[in-house]
């Protein structure tokens, strides 16, 4: 969801320009849901409920992390390779999350510490934090799997700032 100035909290909900990755996209819009800032991605949601045969890359070239789904029949080959070395920047740390097991509160922020909103992710359901600021609340017990690159750096690999309480999450729902 886009944000601008405006009334409550100085900030305004607007439609976002383009919630899917591409606008050819064939998956319905809560498949796969970009959450953008200022036409800045800040994440890409992808369904407990995404199925589609096939590979299904999800980011663009210029994301340093790379996410894709792949569906294949039993009895597909995948042949055995060996990936080149290939120099590429990171100028962000991005992270992707598997949530396995529970349900878990995504709190997303600007650059600027300000909180914009919320998602619910249960189980199934993968993230890719890309930019600006997050947070989480466990809502129960969970399982997840990170990834991101590395290595982990300390308090260099980021800032702490006060977050939002439970009762000021604006939790929004595409389902």
């Amino acid at each position: 969801m886009d944000w601008e100035a405006g009334s409550k909290n100085g900030l305004n909900a607007v439609e976002p320009l383009n919630r899917t990755l591409k606008t050819t996209n064939p998956w319905p819009i809560i498949m796969i849901e970009e959450i953008t800032y200022h036409n800045q991605l800040l994440a890409l949601i992808v369904s407990r409920s995404f199925a589609q045969p096939g590979i299904h890359f999800f980011t663009r070239d210029e994301l340093s992390q790379q996410l894709a789904y792949m569906q294949h029949p039993t009895g597909k080959i995948i042949p055995p390779h060996v990936h080149n070395p290939v120099v590429r920047e990171v100028r962000y740390t991005q992270e992707v999350l598997f949530i396995k097991k529970g349900r878990l509160r995504v709190d997303f922020y600007n650059e600027q510490q300000q909180y914009l909103e919320s998602r619910i992710l249960e189980a199934g359901d993968v993230i890719l934090l890309v930019t600006g600021g997050h947070g989480f609340e466990v809502l129960e017990e969970i399982e997840m799997i990170e990834v991101k690159q590395g290595p982990y750096v300390g308090e260099q690999d980021k800032i702490r700032f006060v977050g939002i309480s439970a009762e000021q999450a604006k939790i929004i729902d595409v389902a």
